[in-house]
C-alpha cells in the first residue's frame, strides 16, 4: 500500500474527504504538481475563508473553528456589560459564573460587571452611563425602580445599544408590572407570582391563620417587594402580616430576624424575601430558641444547610446562572441577526425546594455558586418528577 504524505492525510481528514476524483489525486499525486503542497493549499483556502465545505456538504476545518464559536460565523468581539444592584452579593455568584460560561461558549470576552452594592439607582445608572459612553454591544441590567431606570435605558437604545433587564423589571403596583422602560427582554422570576406561590406554601404550612414575620432586605425595592405583596394578597385577613426590615447589611440580618421573634413569642411562622434574609432563618431561630415553620428565596449555602436539618420549611429558587447565562445569549443572537432573533421574556423559574426534593440542590457547584469548578453534573436515573405546570409564559 502506497505510504500517504502527512499533510495529504491530515487534509482528508480535516476536510473530511469522501472518496471522488480530487481525494483519489491528492492520495495518488496524479496529475499535480505536489500532492503535498496542494493539499496544504487546501487547508490554507479553507482557513482564510472562514471554513470550507467538504464534498459531503457540511464540514469546516478545524483551524477555521477555532476563530468562530460553533458553527457560527466569526463575529467581533462583542462586549456586553452586566449592571446590578447589589454587585457584591453572593447570591449575584452563579449569575457571574453564568455570564462568563455563555461568552466563553462563544468566543467573546467576559462581560464587564459593576454598578453599586446598596441599590443605589444613581450609582447602577452611573455605571450603565459609563457602558454607553465606551460603547458596549450590549448591557443588561437589574431595574429595581419604576422611574429611576427609564431614561438611561432610553439613552443607551437610541445609542444602539441593545438593553435587556434581568432578576429585577421595574415594580407592581397593585399587582400589575409598572416596568418603567423600553429594554428588550427581561430574564428572571416572575416576583408577584412567585410571592403568590410564597403565601400559598404558608397556609399549607400555617393552615390556621395568625402572626407571621417576612424579612425584606430593602422595602419597596423592585426586585424584592413584590414578592411580599404577592405573599400577603394570597394570606388575606386571617394572617397578620409584619414586614422585618433587615437592611442591606448582610451581617446584621441575623439580629434583626432574632429581635423580632424574641419580642413576637406568639409568631406562627417567620419567613424572607431575600437571599440574605433567607440565609439567616436558622441562625435566627436557634438564637431564639424557637421552632416554627420558615422559608423564603435562594439556595444559599446555609439555607440549603438549614431545609436539610428541618430548621427551614422550604425555599424557592430562581436560578441566577440563567440569569446571567442567557442574557449573554441573547445579545450575541440579537447582534448575530441583525437583530431578526429577538431576545424572548424569559422566565428562569419558580421551583419550591423542601426537605423532600432538595436532592441534587445540595451537591456543591458553579451553578449556585459554592463552587468555582468546572463539572459535570450527571442527572439522577429514573422518571423526571415534576409537578403538572401551572403557566404557559
Amino acid at each position: 500500500m502506497k505510504k500517504i504524505d502527512p499533510v495529504v492525510d491530515e487534509a482528508i481528514q480535516t476536510l473530511d474527504m469522501k472518496d471522488g476524483p480530487t481525494r483519489r489525486r491528492l492520495i495518488q499525486g496524479t496529475g499535480l504538481f505536489s500532492a503535498a503542497a496542494a493539499a496544504s493549499g487546501l487547508l490554507a483556502a479553507c482557513t482564510s475563508s472562514g471554513g470550507s465545505s467538504s464534498s459531503s456538504g457540511g464540514s469546516t476545518s478545524s483551524s477555521a473553528a477555532k476563530s468562530a464559536a460553533g458553527n457560527f460565523p466569526k463575529t467581533p468581539g462583542w462586549q456586553f456589560w452586566f449592571a446590578n444592584h447589589a454587585d457584591t452579593n453572593a447570591f449575584f455568584t452563579p449569575t457571574q459564573y453564568g455570564f462568563a460560561d455563555a461568552a466563553a461558549l462563544l468566543g467573546l470576552p467576559t462581560p464587564k460587571w459593576g454598578g453599586d452594592p446598596n441599590q443605589s439607582v444613581t450609582n447602577q445608572v452611573n455605571y450603565i452611563n459609563t457602558a454607553i459612553a465606551a460603547k458596549a454591544d450590549g448591557i443588561a441590567t437589574t431595574v429595581t425602580s419604576e422611574t429611576g431606570f427609564t431614561s438611561v435605558v432610553q439613552s443607551a437604545m437610541n445609542a444602539g445599544i441593545p438593553v435587556i433587564s434581568y432578576n429585577a423589571d421595574g415594580v407592581y403596583v397593585n399587582g400589575q408590572p409598572a416596568i418603567g422602560t423600553n429594554r428588550l427582554a427581561y430574564v428572571g422570576q416572575a416576583l408577584f407570582i412567585s410571592g403568590q406561590i410564597m403565601g400559598s406554601t404558608i397556609k399549607s404550612l400555617i393552615p390556621g391563620g395568625g402572626k407571621i414575620g417576612i424579612g425584606i432586605a430593602q422595602p419597596g425595592a423592585g426586585n424584592i417587594q413584590p414578592r411580599f405583596d404577592g405573599a400577603a394578597s394570597v394570606l388575606g385577613s386571617s394572617y397578620k402580616v409584619e414586614s422585618i426590615n433587615t437592611t442591606t447589611d448582610t451581617s446584621a440580618e441575623q439580629s434583626k430576624l432574632t429581635a423580632w421573634l424574641l419580642g413576637n413569642k406568639d409568631a406562627k411562622g417567620i419567613f424572607a424575601v431575600d437571599y440574605g434574609s433567607t440565609s439567616a432563618l436558622a441562625a435566627a431561630l436557634k438564637a431564639a430558641g424557637a421552632s416554627i415553620p420558615s422559608g423564603g428565596f435562594d439556595t444559599a449555602p446555609t439555607t440549603l444547610s438549614g431545609i436539610t436539618s428541618g430548621a427551614v420549611s422550604f425555599c424557592i429558587f430562581q436560578d441566577p446562572y440563567l440569569q446571567g447565562f442567557l442574557p449573554v445569549l441573547y445579545m450575541y443572537l440579537y447582534n448575530l441577526s441583525g437583530t431578526q432573533l429577538f431576545p424572548p421574556n424569559t422566565d428562569t423559574g419558580l421551583t419550591v425546594i423542601t426537605k423532600d426534593s432538595i436532592g441534587q440542590f445540595n451537591k456543591t457547584s458553579r451553578f449556585q455558586g459554592a463552587s468555582s469548578a468546572q463539572q459535570y453534573l450527571a442527572r439522577p436515573a429514573g422518571a423526571i418528577n415534576n409537578p403538572m405546570a401551572v403557566t404557559s409564559t
